[in-house]
């Protein structure tokens, strides 16, 4: 067989599904971070081995010593200490399933990568993509080990900076997966109003602003306080003197808790009304079927979202709504590409198909 004779399953069914698994695995990566945030176990692994880190204590001597390391951080010190063996162990569980399965993600990507540069299965704009998400993933995991270094000399909990950084970079790589997925659907332009595209790509802005809004709000455990809604500190509109204390006065955008909540909250309050207004504009103007239902989608999930949002605070962050209210901000997030992808949509070039090397034949 020559270079010529192809193998009939075509190049973009492969990769899809390839992308497809990513950006579940990614998924799955970001609700498992969420757990290990809310069960305070992130610092209970004080070092970072990328190889040998893959294994978890064997036997109860490698147990103990792990123990007596996380024994040596702050947070134990002033927060778990007295902590018995086998409560550690549920706290190191969730920290060390967190990072193998980052470890798992960069072996999804990478070997089907390489497997499908071999075969000269992409494109070249298709490999910069990928290349590109790679390299974000890589630095993901530089970024992981910076966020728990912020908790191991002087605080009981990772900065919250840098845990906002950590996830947006992650939800930035689901984006880029995401995106490069629907790309390789080659589906034709649609034609729509300015005003529609704009305001697509401000909901798309939007979420991710809120999103790092959210991060804070869990580094902070801002959620915590406040438990009150729609008044918050016992106004709609807390006073100008309780949100903004701190010196200098941007401080208070990202490091006081009632500043951060008020802020998340404030802009789930635009990102609902613009989202409706979204809908109502694809209605209005009779937009191509899937443009509307794209919109109301949207828009029925970022009511969904805000809901889980107020009965999240009002419990008190129990975990499972927390994390309910985690994976729905991820549906809002893809839908929010999806929409706007479907309105800037432009056909790909041709997908070629999966054969042997050009100076190979069999």
């Amino acid at each position: 067989m020559t270079a010529s004779s192809a193998i009939p399953a075509p190049q973009s069914r492969a990769v899809r599904w390839w992308l497809f698994s990513i950006a579940a695995l990614i998924v799955l990566m970001v609700l498992v971070g969420g757990a290990t945030r809310l069960t305070e176990s992130g610092l209970s692994i004080v070092e970072w081995k990328p190889v040998t880190g893959t294994l978890p204590p064997l036997g109860e001597a490698q147990w103990l010593a792990a123990f007596e390391a996380y024994k040596t951080i702050p947070q134990y010190r002033q927060l778990n200490a007295g902590m018995s063996l086998d409560q550690f162990k549920t706290i190191f569980w969730w920290e060390w399933s967190h990072r193998l399965l980052g470890r798992v993600i960069g072996l999804a990507y990478l070997l089907p990568f390489l497997w499908f540069l071999w075969r000269g299965a992409l494109g070249t704009e298709l490999k910069r993509r990928l290349w590109l998400i790679f390299g974000l993933g890589a630095l993901q995991g530089a970024v992981g080990w910076w966020m728990v270094a912020s908790g191991l000399t002087l605080r009981t909990e990772v900065s919250q900076y840098r845990l906002a950084t950590h996830l947006v970079l992650a939800l930035v790589i689901l984006a880029g997966v995401v995106w490069t997925l629907r790309r390789l659907a080659g589906r034709p332009p649609v034609i729509v109003s300015a005003r529609l595209r704009i305001t697509s790509l401000a909901l798309l802005a939007l979420t991710f602003v809120q999103l790092y809004f959210g991060a804070l709000v869990a580094g902070l455990r801002a959620g915590r306080v406040y438990n009150t809604w729609p008044e918050i500190d016992g106004a709609f509109i807390p006073s100008t003197a309780r949100l903004f204390f701190e010196e200098p006065w941007w401080r208070n955008l990202f490091d006081n808790p009632l500043m951060v909540q008020f802020e998340h909250r404030m802009t789930a309050y635009a990102l609902l009304a613009l989202a409706i207004l979204h809908a109502l504009d694809a209605i209005r103007s009779r937009a191509a079927a899937s443009v509307v239902s794209g919109a109301v989608w949207l828009a029925a999930a970022m009511i969904l979202q805000a809901v889980l949002g107020i009965f999240t605070l009002l419990y008190q962050v129990p975990i499972d709504l927390a994390l309910a209210h985690q994976a729905v901000a991820m549906v809002v997030l893809m839908l929010a590409i999806f929409q706007v992808e479907r309105l800037a949509a432009r056909t790909e070039p041709a997908p070629q198909r999966l054969g042997l090397p050009a100076d190979q034949t069999g």
